[in-house]
């Protein structure tokens, strides 16, 4: 009987599949973009409207891409596309960051350190050179695998003429602003990779140090000690027993009252605030306080305590003393409130230090072993040994010699090396420096920073704290592959040379040459004139062997890429990368940017969380838990990974395993289905241009719906301006599940079984064509390839005359928000009165009182309260179809209530619902349809 009427009915059909088979389509349709250069075309079509830059943060080309790289390329590609479809104009330079230490170490693990070291520079950098270039377009094809639209035919690569002129260019601009100077102070050094390191290449992790406590002896008394001048002792804390050789000074709190302990015919200083705490851990048993004649407890402050002296605990022997100084930085908390300093050795030492003069010692060479020699300034007793082989053994020498206290290991935080990942020391050495104040940077960049624009907001609170707190700038390291630092130094007397006329000689050998040319070229070959130094007047200029920190040469590609390139602009609409770019290059870019222009890069900024698996740990091939990209491509498609990335929330880290990616692919299905069923009722049967019927004309079951996905449109457009993927996503998909559910279940009966041409059946059709162009467009940022795939089975109206849907306009809604808005209450009480239907039907079968399996056979008693009432009846909304149901007998009363009862009248044998049935056994609708259609021959 059903298939007696098949042929009368508007079944579904189209040609796009239900498989979707990206891992197989996905390259097919990449290399179509390709060869008519979609991303050509996208930029011509928006040629003269308003840019939107985004500039791209360059990545180490150093190995295939993994997932955070995928993370960040497939972020900036939705971005892009989403503000290309709002009409702005979207140029993307890829960059790729191709100097640095990364590349270096591979270089050396490759050759081995021994032969590594044997090579000349050079050729070092040649070797370099080629690694880079490969691993470039090893990344690029991946990149681009991911259908990210971008400039990948001339990307930027920070080892181009060009960008090692301007590396140097904005030095000069720095540098002419007095802002750079050469300094002998305590940087981040790494013995292991034998260079200088900035706080950004320092990674933290916990490491069991030895804390010791000491007793110094002092050489001066304080006034009312005196009755204990040849047994006066101060007690200090330490967690770097190797520092001791360097022992210049120790640190009280400038506020604090200290006070001496008496104990075995010792006198020894310490703060008050920890003596109960401190004679218990040191095992004092019998200690009293020293006392003043009139009894009171003896005490001084650290401001009182200043410059008294005593022997240095290593070479006091000697003669060599050292002094208190004060600083506020020393905590009561544990210790004994009296820290022993080497300037050399810590950053905030050294800066305490400077205040009071206190020269700086270094007895530690570049591979972390002592000086040898028997003074100051060596390792003494542990001459050539290294620093933390010497631990123990200091530890043992100050036991023997009766003033080591105390000595107990402790777990903390320590910095170690990024690269390798070896704990680092504190080492004072000759480096070259950006000053933070001496011309007013750091607060330069503050000021910028406010103008800037964060997302999320409360991510400019970590770079706002960096700028504030940081110290000057490292910026020179001993290493081969990167950008010199254009000094010379004179051959005769050894004065460091650098001046505009040096300067613009080396910006000019650069932009011809390229930087190796320092490495090959005499000086006196391109300096000309420039070749003088200024103090004594010789020609024997020397250059410098110290290349820029790698995050300079990175940070400098807004005028390198966004300055240079004449189709971008400076500064940039936005730099996007994840958390850890707040000291690195969100921080290098701000400071070079602010340092020669005086204006931040960037108008606003997009931090993001980094990738973990499902269990939230970091991804280590050890571990078994690393996703790969290019894997899921090839398994699952691009798309899928797209939609992982939309799923989450980026602004924090993010998930990602085998069975999250499962659960997006059910997704992915769920939205392809739903796209390929609104299609069955529109392709080759329906286009909007000619037979799409206006918002007023609508069905009022289509008005409320159309208004519904009006709202969620204008909610993506809202969620994707502010770049949260995750309200793009859940709101999409959670329509898709709405519609498929209910609406587009209700009205498939319109469409299957309507008369073509019917207003019924035109009704539904227009509102299924807005809802399948308004999920085309807004998930097109996402979906680029499988939304590009069904670009060929739209009507020609809907494909605003594009082949590709990169191309495509945002989507328009129909009507304005205060047109839709007044059909929302009766959206949301429809759906409220649809879940008290269903759930009473499912009642109503499991009790036997419907004893059919389709709600078409069931009728409904609905009450309604008073406003979803006025909402449904004011809207006109038909709610046997919304139910699909056969009736409903609608009231008003004070809760919404529902009881499904058995349906009146008969099974229609074409539509299957329940009505009164005419002479020919059809429901009057089907009757109707029939009888219009021609008869066969």
């Amino acid at each position: 009987m059903a298939n007696q009427y098949k042929k009368t009915m508007n079944l579904p059909k189209t040609k796009f599949s239900m498989r979707a088979g990206l891992a197989q389509h996905e390259p097919e349709r990449l290399k179509d973009w390709e060869q008519n250069d979609v991303y050509g075309q996208l930029l011509k079509k928006n040629e003269g409207h308003k840019k939107f830059v985004l500039h791209d943060g360059p990545p180490y080309a150093n190995g295939p891409i993994h997932l955070g790289h995928a993370q960040n390329k497939i972020s900036k590609d939705i971005i892009n596309r989403y503000w290309s479809m709002r009409g702005y104009q979207t140029p993307y330079v890829p960059g790729w960051d191709c100097h640095g230490q990364p590349i270096e170490h591979k270089v050396e693990e490759m050759l081995g350190t021994d032969k590594f070291n044997q090579l000349p520079t050079v050729k070092i950098r040649e070797l370099c050179n080629k690694m880079a270039v490969e691993q470039v377009d090893t990344q690029r094809q991946g990149f681009k695998r991911l259908g990210v639209l971008a400039e990948w035919d001339n990307p930027y690569l920070t080892y181009t003429h060009d960008y090692d002129a301007t590396d140097v260019e904005i030095f000069k601009a720095i540098f002419d602003k007095g802002a750079i100077y050469r300094g002998r102070k305590p940087v981040h050094w790494c013995t292991h990779c034998h260079t200088a390191l900035a706080e950004a290449e320092i990674e933290y992790g916990d490491e069991v140090s030895p804390a010791i406590f000491v007793r110094f002896q002092m050489t001066t008394v304080p006034e009312g000690l005196e009755a204990y001048k040849d047994n006066l002792w101060v007690d200090i804390w330490t967690t770097t027993p190797w520092t001791l050789p360097a022992d210049d000074a120790v640190i009280l709190h400038p506020d604090a009252d200290y006070v001496a302990v008496l104990v075995d015919g010792r006198a020894e200083l310490m703060a008050q605030a920890l003596v109960e705490k401190d004679c218990e851990k040191f095992g004092y048993e019998s200690w009293e306080l020293a006392k003043r004649p009139d009894g009171s407890v003896w005490s001084m402050t650290g401001t009182e305590l200043v410059h008294n002296k005593y022997k240095q605990p290593i070479f006091g022997d000697q003669g060599v003393e050292g002094e208190f100084i004060y600083a506020d930085y020393v905590t009561l908390d544990d210790g004994t409130g009296i820290v022993h300093t080497a300037p050399g050795h810590g950053v905030d030492d050294y800066n305490a230090g400077m205040r009071f003069n206190i020269p700086v010692v270094m007895p530690v060479d570049d591979d972390g072993n002592f000086y040898k020699g028997d003074g100051m300034g060596t390792g003494g007793p542990w001459s050539g040994m290294n620093v933390n082989d010497a631990n123990p053994k200091i530890i043992e020498w100050l036991q023997e010699r009766g003033t080591l206290i105390l000595h107990e290991d402790i777990t903390h935080s320590y910095p170690h090396c990024w690269r390798c990942k070896q704990p680092v020391i504190f080492r004072a050495t000759s480096q070259w420096f950006v000053s933070m104040d001496k011309t007013g940077l750091r607060k330069e960049a503050l000021d910028e920073l406010a103008k800037v624009k964060f997302y999320p907001a409360h991510s400019r609170n970590r770079i706002t704290s960096m700028v504030e707190n940081r110290p000057d700038w490292c910026i020179s390291r001993q290493r081969n592959w990167g950008v010199p630092i254009p000094a010379f130094t004179c051959e005769d007397c050894g004065e460091t040379v650098m001046n505009d006329d040096t300067l613009d000689a080396v910006i000019k050998l650069f932009r011809e040459k390229g930087s190796d040319a320092w490495f090959t070229e005499d000086p006196a070959s391109y300096l000309g004139d420039a070749c003088v130094c200024p103090k004594c007047g010789s020609h024997h200029l020397k250059a410098n062997k110290d290349i820029l920190d790698v995050w300079w040469d990175s940070g400098v590609s807004h005028t390198a890429v966004c300055k240079h390139r004449d189709y971008l602009q400076f500064p940039a609409d936005m730099y996007l990368e994840g958390s850890d770019q707040h000291r690195g290059w969100f921080m290098s870019s701000l400071m070079t940017s602010v340092g020669a222009y005086g204006v931040a890069p960037y108008k606003s900024i997009v931090s993001q969380g980094f990738t973990l698996d499902g269990q939230g740990r970091k991804m280590s091939k050890s571990l078994g838990n690393v996703i790969d990209p290019n894997k899921v491509c090839a398994k699952d498609g691009a798309d899928v990974l797209r939609l992982w990335l939309a799923s989450v929330d980026t602004s924090v880290d993010v998930p990602c395993d085998e069975t999250i990616l499962g659960h997006v692919g059910d997704a992915y299905r769920k939205i392809r289905n739903t796209l390929r069923f609104l299609l069955g009722e529109i392709e080759g049967q329906f286009d909007p241009a000619t037979d799409g019927l206006a918002f007023d004309d609508l069905e009022a079951n289509d008005k409320v719906t159309l208004a519904h996905v009006c709202e969620v449109h204008d909610v993506v457009t809202k969620a994707y301006s502010e770049y949260r993927f995750n309200v793009v996503y859940r709101n999409l998909y959670d329509l898709v599940t709405e519609l498929s559910n209910g609406y587009l279940n209700a009205t498939k009966d319109r469409t299957y079984c309507g008369g073509k041409g019917t207003h019924e059946r035109l009704s539904a059709q227009t509102t299924w064509a807005h809802i399948l162009s308004m999920l085309v467009h807004d998930l097109q940022p996402i979906l680029v390839y499988t939304t590009d795939e069904i670009m060929a089975y739209l009507p020609e109206s809907m494909r605003e005359g594009q082949k590709y849907a990169a191309l495509l306009d945002w989507y328009q809604n129909p009507v304005a928000s205060d047109v839709y808005e007044k059909y929302l209450p009766a959206y949301q009480a429809l759906a409220e009165a649809r879940g008290a239907f269903t759930k009473s039907y499912e009642e109503a079968t499991a009790a036997g009182t419907i004893t059919e399996k389709t709600t078409q056979a069931a009728r409904a008693e609905l009450t309604l309260p008073a406003d979803a009432y006025k909402a449904l009846t004011e809207a006109g909304c038909d709610l046997a179809e919304a139910f699909v149901c056969s009736e409903v007998c609608v009231h008003e009363g004070d809760e919404l209530s529902c009881e499904a009862l058995p349906a009146n009248g008969e099974k229609c044998p074409r539509c299957w619902n329940w009505r009164e049935l005419g002479e020919d056994g059809l429901c009057k609708r089907c009757h109707e349809v029939v009888a219009s259609l021609p008869t066969e021959e």
